[in-house]
């Protein structure tokens, strides 16, 4: 391991946290109150799904990857869209009725970790020449690098949410709807 193994490690974080990066914003922007706590469990939960999917694609490796590789693109959509739908439907709401929504459940954060790291599993199969040991480290940096940036993507959505509370709810759900819009037309473009 030199270097470039570990320049390359942290450039596949910030290449695969893109996505999580947004979500975690939208996040903020929807529930700009959020504590410190919940916005470690998101944080944690994208890196953990970030880093967890290049790995099982690297263990799994071509043999199984080739029966879900289709699918992907559209579960990503599904799931996005669900979620996107669901925010901008919150956001639209009445004042009075707002306070009550405005709370992220394990459920939509676990949700949002699969949905934004799903596409990350083929990745793995580019660690195809590396030993079980560098596999398992360049996903831990993977999980720091997406840890980290997350957290700082929650902070700014935060920061614009506080400012515009229900409008920011609503463009938070339109990102996500464009984020799985990205996943699913990319997969047929590249």
């Amino acid at each position: 391991m030199n270097f470039n193994f570990y320049l390359k490690s942290i450039l596949f974080g910030c290449g695969l946290a893109a996505d999580a990066c947004a979500v975690s914003m939208a996040n903020g922007l929807e529930e700009n109150k959020m504590r410190k706590r919940k916005m470690l469990l998101i944080a944690f939960m994208f890196g953990f799904f970030q880093a967890g999917m290049p790995l099982i694609g690297y263990f799994v490796g071509h043999s199984f990857i080739k029966y879900i590789e289709a699918y992907i693109p559209w579960i990503a959509l599904i799931l996005l869209s669900i979620l996107g739908i669901k925010m901008i439907r919150d956001g639209l709401k009445k004042k009075d009725e707002q306070e009550e929504i405005k709370t992220l459940t394990f459920k939509t954060i676990f949700i949002q970790a699969i949905a934004t790291s799903i596409d990350a599993l083929s990745v793995g199969l580019t660690f195809s020449n590396y030993s079980n040991l560098e596999a398992i480290i360049c996903c831990l940096i993977i999980a720091i690098v997406t840890f980290i940036l997350c957290l700082i993507c929650i902070f700014i959505g935060k920061k614009f949410g506080t400012k515009f509370e229900n409008k920011a709810v609503i463009f938070g759900g339109i990102i996500l709807i464009f984020i799985g819009l990205e996943i699913f037309i990319s997969s047929f473009i590249g």
